[in-house]
């Protein structure tokens, strides 16, 4: 079956949706499913807007909300994971998964579907180390710190995808697997992107948490996006066992969703032609989520998965082929995802703008079912359930406090919670600072023209095969340490924390390509999709 493969969409549905009809009339060519690696954007309304992490001027409703409307439908399955610019809150409704629209669906924060046979893995977010250990314990509506952290990848998403036994063919992530730019055309890469090079020789741009999975899943095609380039590599992994088979990935970056801009590409994957074309759920990883559903947590605290390090009794939650069979019994062996969406919030209508409207934190039909079919936690529902405990503590103490206090004291507090977020940064501590030399080109291994007069040969992407040696593995428990915060402190093509970075020139760290050290005028990855005019005020 024919699947195409979308880079950072950015809330432009029918721009992606015409690109694919455009394909079947000039070439024939009509994919039997989209996927989308992140920056999805499924903003309904004002209220999402303003849990997307960017500057309000950077805030544009796009064209979800005709298809969450049932206004537009898409025209093609579509399956998609969550970046770093999203509505968070539509997003954490489905914390396992579900329907954002009809013919629309999101893998959750970590899932495995089936789709003609085609086994479809993906993980949501970007990674950051500080949040890593956490639980998930956001909810709307965000202040400045949890409109960010909410899309950051958690240890317990890696811990279940990593129990995982049977074959993955595809597996999406937002960020890239650390290391994987040594396995194709790194020179292009540099010449193209030169602002990488320090983080690709320190061997810290890419995510420690995905390698970590690449190199545990070993799936047939592995596809990324973020970093707003198309970039191919084939890696060979090693065998553990002579008996083993030689496995190998091959990897795909894509580009952005604009005009003249290479952000699709269509693959042919070999399926089950007996399979029918319906949405399933994957029997071994609902056998997963049951196993590890104890392990849900919700605090901040920083916690570790269990391993075998003589601290914990149990630390293998892989599902035995008991477990598998348990959950075809559940399901009566009918895997077909049923097609269950509803309406959740108001739609946007231009006719009625809303801009005082507030995100609200909501508990989706869809996930109360599907916790309830295999008896899982809602993490919502501990969410809240969360949130009212420390509401009645709070109040607790506070009469305590006021039976203290004489007739002239005071015992308000401070909200837990700033609703208003117009007044972020207008820069993003999530965005890379890149600067303007090649920004747009694309590099030479991924030679496919994009336009519709040309279809895209996948083929013609992987150049070479390497092996990635025990050396160069990557664990995301090695990347807490206290180097890697200072590269993503103190480096200027690194995700940059602090405000003093704003649009004044920096001085290029490894010198261009002659040797010498220049200004060079920055600016950041998404630049070209956040453009404004003029600068706006904070509110």
């Amino acid at each position: 079956m024919k699947v195409a493969v979308a880079g950072c969409c950015h809330g432009a549905l029918d721009k992606m949706y015409e690109t694919l009809e455009l394909l079947q009339r000039r070439h024939n060519v009509r994919p039997d499913l989209l996927l989308c690696c992140g920056d999805f954007q499924a903003v309904r309304n004002e209220a999402d807007l303003r849990c997307m992490a960017v500057p309000a001027k950077y805030r544009h409703m796009q064209t979800f909300y005709r298809y969450y409307s049932g206004e537009k439908k898409a025209p093609v399955l579509t399956v998609f994971i969550g970046g770093n610019h999203e509505a968070s809150n539509h997003l954490q409704e489905l914390p396992y998964g579900g329907w954002v629209a009809p013919n629309i669906y999101y893998l959750g924060y970590a899932g495995v579907v089936r789709f003609r046979g085609v086994r479809i893995g993906g993980i949501s977010g970007i990674f950051k180390s500080h949040d890593y250990r956490k639980g998930h314990f956001e909810c709307p509506p965000y202040n400045q710190q949890t409109i960010r952290s909410a899309y950051h990848v958690r240890n317990i998403e890696v811990f279940k995808l990593k129990q995982l036994k049977r074959p993955i063919d595809i597996f999406m992530s937002h960020d890239w697997p650390r290391s994987i730019y040594h396995y194709g055309n790194k020179k292009q890469l540099l010449k193209m992107k030169s602002f990488f090079r320090q983080e690709v020789e320190s061997n810290t741009l890419g995510s420690p948490a995905a390698s970590e999975l690449l190199q545990h899943l070993k799936p047939t095609y592995w596809f990324s996006a973020h970093l707003h380039v198309k970039f191919a590599a084939f890696m060979q992994h090693e065998t553990n066992s002579k008996e083993e088979l030689p496995k190998a990935t091959k990897f795909l970056a894509l580009d952005k969703c604009l005009p003249h801009r290479d952000f699709l590409q269509v693959i042919d994957i070999e399926h089950d032609p007996n399979a029918g074309d319906s949405l399933e759920y994957d029997a071994e990883w609902i056998a997963v989520l049951k196993a590890t559903n104890s392990l849900v947590n919700v605090t901040q605290s920083s916690w570790n998965m269990p391993e075998n390090n003589g601290l914990h009794a149990k630390w293998d939650y892989s599902a035995t082929e008991e477990a598998i069979k348990e959950v075809l019994e559940e399901l009566n062996h009918d895997l077909k995802i049923p097609c269950n969406f509803t309406l959740t919030a108001a739609c946007y209508d231009p006719s009625k703008p809303q801009k005082t409207m507030e995100p609200v934190h909501t508990i989706n039909p869809q996930t109360t079912e599907f916790c309830a079919q295999f008896g899982l936690t809602d993490i919502n529902d501990r969410i809240h359930q969360a949130k009212e405990e420390g509401s009645v503590r709070g109040e607790n103490e506070e009469e305590e406090e006021e039976e203290e206090m004489d007739s002239t004291g005071s015992a308000e507090e401070p909200s837990e919670y700033n609703t208003d977020n117009s007044g972020l940064s207008s820069i993003n501590p999530d965005e890379i600072m890149l600067d303007d030399e090649g920004g747009d080109e694309d590099l030479s291994t991924c030679s496919v023209d994009p336009s519709p007069d040309h279809p895209p040969d996948f083929s013609a992407s992987f150049s070479d095969i390497r092996i990635m040696p025990d050396s160069m593995a990557v664990s995301s428990d090695d990347a807490m340490d206290s180097t890697n915060e200072e590269l993503e402190k103190s480096g200027v093509s690194k995700q940059v924390e602090e405000k003093s970075l704003t649009e004044r020139p920096l001085k290029r760290i490894g010198g261009n390509e002659n040797g010498d050290s220049g200004i060079k005028k920055i600016k950041r990855r998404n630049q070209a999709i956040y453009t404004a005019k003029d600068e706006d005020k904070t509110e």
